[in-house]
């Protein structure tokens, strides 16, 4: 199976940047669409960017402007760097396929446990 970990979270003050990454193992993240998502309390998880093997890049409304994603292969590890942040910027972040969770070449992406984004005004 695939295993995703991100890290990188943490507390930052309005108008900080922090850089996610997620290590991926049982995959190799350049293969396919990966994408990063949020989930906020009490709301639904979301997209927020994704990346195709060919490195096209599609980022939520939101986001657009301050936030990025790329890929290491060498790493097999995906980034998302976040600038500008705001406070609604906070939820938990987790990265995964693009689509989210589901079997592809026949293996499941389960849902890691996220990373912790959380900023202050």
């Amino acid at each position: 199976q695939v295993q995703l970990v991100e890290s990188g979270g943490g507390l930052v003050q309005t108008g900080g940047s922090l850089r996610l990454s997620c290590a991926a193992s049982g995959t190799i993240v350049s293969d396919n669409a990966m994408a990063w998502y949020r989930q906020a309390p009490g709301m639904q998880r979301e997209l927020v960017a994704s990346i195709t093997s060919g490195d096209n890049t599609n980022y939520a409304d939101s986001v657009k402007g301050r936030f990025t994603i790329s890929r290491d292969s060498a790493k097999n590890t995906v980034y998302l760097q976040m600038n500008s942040l705001k406070p609604e910027d906070t939820a938990v972040y987790y990265c995964n396929k693009e689509g989210g969770p589901s079997y592809y070449r026949g293996k499941y992406y389960y849902w890691g446990q996220g990373t912790q984004v959380t900023v202050s005004s």
